[in-house]
């Protein structure tokens, strides 16, 4: 005998006990597989004809989802990379339901081999120096807001943290003494510490004097006392890379965003020689491998190596080392 299968309850079940009680997955990941199904329940519905919550499990099979990320493409406008995260969070459901309604198993396989795209990875952005300054530069101090921006961009920019770790940071999470230093939970619940040079450490210490002295008070809260949003981070940086333009015409061409004042963190440290490992540590990245993506979009480094190789005809020469005094000279 057939039985239909709720989708709702199958739903339901998957993000409470999945996702928040069996995983404990992060408010950021409940999140995002959220508003994947707000989008995808907001198109069956309108393909169906149908609400959301008198779906059967079985309406919800591999051709209905394919052309939902088809959708997503064509008239949502979203990138390969938005669409394979969707697709990410529909396939981390059917796996659940895979033990929960095993008689449809075929149907679930069939949505799991839905294939990922492919898309070109591009280089990573970041900001050169003079940027940064010109950047740090530009919120007007004289005013609340201004003081706070500037210290939001420059914990981003001296930390390299992910929006979601900057957006959450609490009161308690800044140490201010010897060793000062703030603590965050990072992707996959991994709280990390990121130490704070002397410059941050006084921004930070002179900012909090503006923020309730209570060890859960936001460190940087919205005009109404809230957390700031992930669009508001946005903005904020938006208009003062207008401002800081005047003074530094190359960030008018520059892809200005939260994650690229992550990289620009990384690059600092990668072009001041730290090891790629100790990068990772700071970062928060699950492998040193990621950070390979630092060293790939270094062109300095790369020229600089391509300086010591030998130029095509020529012989490789012997080295010698500096005259002593010329080495001195040379290293004031």
């Amino acid at each position: 005998m057939n039985v239909t299968v709720s989708f709702p309850a199958l739903l339901q079940g998957f993000f409470t006990r999945r996702l928040m009680q069996q995983r404990r997955a992060s408010p950021h990941t409940i999140g995002s597989y959220r508003d994947t199904f707000r989008l995808l329940l907001r198109f069956v519905q309108a393909k169906l004809a149908q609400p959301p919550s008198q779906l059967a499990f079985e309406q919800i099979d591999a051709p209905l989802i394919a052309e939902f990320l088809e959708d997503l493409e064509k008239n949502r406008g979203s990138t390969a990379r938005s669409r394979n995260l969707r697709l990410t969070a529909i396939r981390s459901f059917f796996r659940y339901a895979s033990f929960e309604v095993p008689e449809h198993a075929a149907q679930i396989q069939r949505v799991l081999a839905i294939p990922s795209q492919r898309f070109t990875r591009r280089q990573v952005g970041f900001l050169t120096r003079p940027e940064i300054e010109a950047l740090l530069a530009a919120p007007d101090q004289r005013t609340c807001s201004g003081r706070r921006d500037h210290a939001i961009l420059l914990v981003a920019v001296q930390c390299g943290l992910r929006l979601s770790e900057l957006t959450g940071m609490c009161r308690d999470a800044v140490f201010l003494g010897t060793g000062a230093h703030v603590r965050v939970l990072g992707k996959g619940r991994k709280e990390r510490a990121t130490p704070l040079t002397r410059e941050t450490a006084a921004v930070l210490k002179a900012w909090l004097c503006e923020v309730p002295d209570s060890a859960d008070a936001i460190v940087f809260p919205s005009a109404r006392g809230t957390r700031l949003s992930s669009d508001g981070i946005e903005y904020l940086l938006a208009k003062h890379v207008v401002i800081a333009a005047k003074t530094c015409p190359s960030l008018m061409h520059k892809r200005a965003t939260p994650h690229v004042l992550r990289h620009t963190a990384a690059m600092e440290l990668l072009q001041a020689g730290v090891d790629r490992s100790l990068i990772a540590l700071l970062l928060g990245h699950e492998s040193v491998e990621t950070t390979q993506i630092y060293l790939d979009a270094n062109l300095a480094m790369k020229e600089q190596a391509l300086a010591k190789a030998a130029p095509p005809g020529s012989k490789a020469g012997r080295y010698h080392p500096d005259d002593q005094l010329l080495a001195f000279l040379k290293g004031l």
